[in-house]
């Protein structure tokens, strides 16, 4: 019995050798490519032969693929290789020491494009470990040329990145809203300080910065008393500052391009700015693109256009020999940014801004005939040269903590338009056919309820008429029992799908997020006194600035309603919603508007340059049913004539301004500018 079990092993044993022996070098290198291509580098070193193994030690060989894989981002390894016949490797094993050489070819993706070279690997026939006993594989002969060839006789990887520029924002007239331009880095030599304690205390009050931050700077493990250790970065055009620096000696200053906003404040929301990158950012960012010390767009345009602004790297990978000669073998150009050129003109833009002073609120403006969008302000702002290089000191905690809330973009916003959307629900009514323009209503004194079914609830409007109230007229008062009645006269469902017709509850088609315009906070209008208050701009009814001026195209292009466009390269004159009202009521609503100026609530706008069209608007903000709060005050006007601009123009908290306020400011704008106009003509 004992015979039979050994008899048994031995044969076994024999079969298992055989198994081995009979794996041809194909199967082999086969079997070491599929390893490499998945970059399985442990199972790779196995198969090294002997010789390899023992000038290689496992670890640092493992560690030195690793590194130059992960450092050169390798991927989608592919491997190809002329088989060897059956012939060939018979005739190889019937050698005193079988080897077989396999030329391949090797393919892959590197963040400097693809690599690809020839090579040969050369395999020996060995035993399989130690053992007397053990059966013979094939082992692959491996040096550094199966990393590149141009590594076979020594050398060292190299790589070297160059930055893209970041692409420039433009306004229409190629003026820069965001450029690439030289910035003072502040540091200190150590060495040529004085007197430390002195010159730091000094440099500090300068700066507005807290002197811990510099001493932490200039105790880093890595400085020196000779280097250059960067301290700040500040703007050229900052002289008081750099010069009382430049006097204090150790302080030095490197030029360095940087980004630079020439809008300051006036762009600030709608351009943004960029930052350096955070940990956070850089996880859910594919890391080719970004490092640790890159800078990406944080708000704004800059972040809105980052794919397109940032450029791509250019990387080129080397060999760099032992004689000193370096040799490419990977290279991607480097790709600057996009230029981004915009509708906005920063003339109109920064008018519009240093208008609004010390008050809040926001401006659209566009031109009517092409729906280009001329400005976006937001007021109050923040300047972005003095978040990336200002020495105020704590600028962001102020933006912060001010109580007019510069870092709310206001023009993203949506708000309550009050009367402003009165022309807005007259072409509703017209174009349902529930409003005729000629039909007069008797509706006598200040205060006007539907029935009990309202309870004490009365729509309140500021003047009486002196007869019947058509369109015209109760357009020139802005009567809000006029437009109450036309919209409980039309009911909830059709009042709704009016508005849903000029945008209403949809996405504004536009570049730049805006927020979309709602007829209530659920949606629907299902209560009658929601209804009322919502046809004269009030209840819960909100439209974004720019939604306001967008429909207030419909007045100005025969009934139809512009796309409203943010960049030049856009289509311009494109049509949003079409034929909402006919060209004749368009007209008409054109006409009253003018007749707003000449004899009805925006008198003011007579004193303006050219002749004025345009509709008042006026919203409480009521802090509760009892109690009274502060006003916004709107104006949305246009040259009757040129029609060549349209402004939808709000001013926060004017319950304690003169009557008329924000079209006077409207009227300051609009002076200015054909101002200009003119001294250009001329």
């Amino acid at each position: 019995m004992k015979r039979t079990f050994l008899l048994i092993f031995i044969v076994l044993a024999l079969v298992a050798c055989s198994k081995e022996d009979d794996v041809s070098p194909n199967e082999r290198f086969s079997t070491f490519t599929s390893y490499w291509s998945e970059q399985e580098f442990e199972k790779l070193y196995d198969m090294f032969s002997k010789e390899t193994r023992s000038d290689f030690s496992k670890e640092d060989s493992i560690e030195r693929f690793k590194k130059i894989y992960e450092d050169l981002s390798i991927k989608d390894i592919e491997i190809t290789f002329d088989e060897l016949s059956d012939e060939e490797i018979q005739a190889v094993k019937e050698e005193e020491d079988p080897s077989v050489v396999l030329p391949f070819t090797l393919e892959m993706e590197s963040l400097a494009g693809p690599i690809s070279f020839d090579y040969e690997a050369t395999l020996v026939q060995e035993a399989i470990s130690e053992e007397d006993d053990a059966g013979l594989n094939w082992f692959v002969k491996w040096d550094a040329g199966f990393i590149h060839p141009e590594l076979q006789d020594g050398g060292e990887i190299g790589i070297q990145s160059v930055e893209p520029q970041r692409g420039e924002i433009l306004d229409r007239n190629q003026m820069p809203l965001a450029m690439n331009d030289t910035v003072y880095q502040i540091g200190i030599k150590p060495e040529d300080l004085e007197n430390r304690e002195q010159s730091i205390k000094q440099i500090a009050s300068i700066l507005n910065m807290d002197e811990e931050k510099i001493n932490e700077a200039l105790d880093a493990a890595w400085v020196e008393d000779h280097l250059f250790v960067p301290i700040t970065t500040i703007l050229p055009t900052n002289e008081d500052t750099y010069n009382q620096l430049m006097a204090i000696p150790g302080v030095q200053r490197k030029e360095l391009t940087g980004r630079i906003y020439p809008g300051g404040e006036a762009t600030g929301h709608l351009v943004g700015y960029i930052g350096n990158v955070t940990a956070d950012f850089l996880e859910k960012t594919d890391s080719d693109e970004y490092g640790p010390n890159d800078q990406v767009g944080r708000r704004g345009l800059e972040q809105l256009y980052e794919e397109q602004l940032k450029g791509k790297k250019g990387v080129t990978v080397s060999v760099r020999k032992e004689d000193g000669n370096e040799v490419t073998i990977a290279e991607k150009p480097v790709e600057n940014g996009e230029t981004i050129q915009l509708t906005i003109d920063i003339n109109v833009q920064e008018k519009i801004f240093d208008g609004y002073g010390d008050n809040t609120g926001t401006t659209a403006a566009i031109d009517p005939k092409t729906g280009e969008t001329l400005a976006l302000v937001s007021a109050p702002s923040f300047d972005p040269n003095e978040i990336l290089y200002g020495t105020s000191g704590n600028t962001w905690d102020k933006l912060e903590n001010d109580p007019k809330q510069p870092l709310l973009n206001r023009f993203a916003a949506s708000f309550a338009p009050g009367s402003v959307l009165k022309p807005i629900t007259a072409a509703a009514g017209i174009h349902a056919g529930t409003l005729d323009p000629d039909e007069t209503f008797e509706i006598e004194g200040l205060q006007w309820s539907k029935g009990e079914e309202w309870g004490n609830y009365k729509v309140t409007r500021v003047s009486e008429s002196n007869g019947p109230v058509d369109l015209r007229d109760a357009l020139l008062r802005s009567d809000n029992i006029y437009f109450a009645m036309q919209a409980v006269d039309m009911g909830s469902d059709v009042f709704t799908e009016e508005f849903k017709r000029f945008g209403f509850e949809e996405e504004l088609p536009y570049e730049y997020p805006i927020a979309g315009s709602t007829l209530s906070n659920s949606g629907e209008l299902t209560d009658e006194v929601l209804l009322a208050n919502s046809s004269y701009g009030q209840g819960e009814l909100e439209m974004s600035a720019l939604h306001l001026a967008t429909a207030y195209t419909m007045f100005l292009n025969e009934g139809n309603m512009l796309k409203p466009t943010l960049l030049l390269e856009e289509e311009t004159g494109q049509i949003w919603k079409d034929e909402l009202i006919t060209k004749e009521d368009a007209k008409l609503i054109d006409d009253i508007l003018r007749a707003v100026v000449t004899d009805g609530t925006a008198q003011q706008a007579k004193d303006a340059n050219v002749p004025l069209a345009g509709k008042t608007g006026t919203v409480e903000l009521k802090l509760t049913a009892e109690e009274g709060g502060s006003i916004n005050s709107w104006f949305v006007g246009y040259p009757h004539d040129s029609q060549d601009i349209l402004i939808a123009m709000m001013m926060e908290k004017t319950e304690d301004k003169p009557n008329g306020y924000t079209v006077e400011k409207f009227v300051e704008v609009i002076n200015q500018l054909y101002s200009d106009q003119d001294d250009q003509d001329e």
